[in-house]
């Protein structure tokens, strides 16, 4: 398949400047990241935008691609790319992408400026179911979670007896020259040996098998603050992934999912009620014990009431979930036709079919324009 132009790839002019380059690739990173996106080909738009973005923004290569197009980057007679962007340092890309250290899976495979420094663990997200009432009150749960943690053997660094990396002399990434008909290109890619750590173990840890972290299954406890919605975020904080190299652990992100209620209709803060009433309570007026979310309250239906008029009952509704206001109830009415008569109901409904009721406006905006 034909690789698209870079420049096309990122969104940008070919006059873009290296903030604008930069911009637009932590756009295209943040959506299709295949960590977070849910798009069936992210992965793919992903990698273009990394081999976009790695050439634009260096200026020797940013050059040779002006100039040769994308054959200043291929080994074959096949004119397929040979550019190799995976010891290319996107770190100052993603750090803070996505909230502070989101920790992709793969990020190792950037390589970057070492990997012995301290990083924060990997973030979580969680799908919470909640019952309708759950939402509106708030509650506590408790929510099981497998994740990584510290491995307490080796206290994280995966082995016993540290030494100094012979092949990358500590810094955890390693130097290699790529050549191509252009030029060669010095590239910097995650040490092999000690994996980015810059310190490799005479004894490795038989606990963790040297990754420094051990699977566990865990329960953490979490308040749920009343008037929370389907598709709400609750951030816990610190109860995440391990992090790296001694960093802090990752984040627990919960999303919500709430239950619908049998007659309550919920329009953000916000409740709606419809309710049903005979011809007889609409033409004569009534008053209603109305259900609410704090216990009943009585409602005034007043003589001639339609279908689709709207009480508001203020205050009645539910807690904004950053704890400021309360939303409102709206009674909705709905007129029910019968449709089983007995024979003296039948009776009184032929009695009121002889009354004259056409001079009803309803009635008459019809007589006018129905000859």
């Amino acid at each position: 398949m034909e690789k698209r132009d870079y420049y096309e790839v990122l969104g940008v002019s070919k006059s873009a400047s290296s903030d604008e380059i930069k911009s637009a690739f932590r756009k295209l990173a943040k959506k299709y990241h295949p960590d977070v996106s849910k798009e069936p080909d992210a992965a793919e738009k992903f990698k273009e935008a990394q081999e976009a973005y790695a050439v634009l923004s260096d200026e020797n290569k940013r050059k040779q691609y002006d100039q040769f197009g994308h054959a200043a980057f291929s080994n074959g007679a096949d004119g397929s790319s040979g550019f190799d962007f995976s010891g290319f340092d996107f770190s100052d890309i993603f750090d803070g992408l996505f909230g502070d250290g989101f920790g992709f899976s793969n990020f190792g495979s950037f390589g970057g400026r070492g990997g012995s420094r301290a990083r924060k663990g990997r973030d979580s997200l969680i799908r919470v179911n909640l019952t309708f009432d759950e939402a509106i009150n708030g509650c506590k749960k408790t929510i099981n979670i497998d994740t990584m943690d510290t491995c307490n053997e080796c206290s994280g660094k995966g082995g016993f007896d540290e030494a100094t990396c012979s092949t990358c002399h500590g810094s955890g990434t390693v130097t290699s020259e790529q050549r191509t008909i252009f030029g060669s290109f010095m590239t910097k890619t995650t040490c092999p040996n000690c994996e980015g750590k810059g310190k490799t173990y005479k004894k490795v840890c038989s606990k963790c098998h040297g990754k420094g972290k051990v699977k566990i299954n865990k329960d953490i406890e979490v308040k749920v603050p009343a008037g929370i919605d389907t598709g709400n975020q609750l951030r816990v904080a610190g109860k995440g992934e391990a992090g790296i190299n001694g960093g802090p652990n990752g984040d627990i992100y919960l999303e919500f999912k709430v239950e619908q209620h049998p007659i309550f209709i919920r329009d953000d803060i916000d409740i709606y009620l419809k309710l049903p009433i005979t011809i007889t309570d609409a033409v004569l007026g009534c008053k209603k014990d109305i259900p609410t979310l704090n216990g009943s309250v009585k409602l005034t239906i007043p003589a001639g009431t339609k279908s689709g008029e709207k009480h508001r009952l203020k205050g009645k509704g539910i807690n904004n979930v950053n704890g400021f206001g309360k939303g409102d109830m709206y009674v909705v009415i709905d007129v029910i036709t019968p449709t089983k008569l007995s024979r003296d109901q039948k009776k009184l409904f032929e009695s009121l079919a002889k009354t004259d009721l056409e001079n009803e406006e309803e009635f008459k905006k019809y007589k006018k324009y129905a000859k």
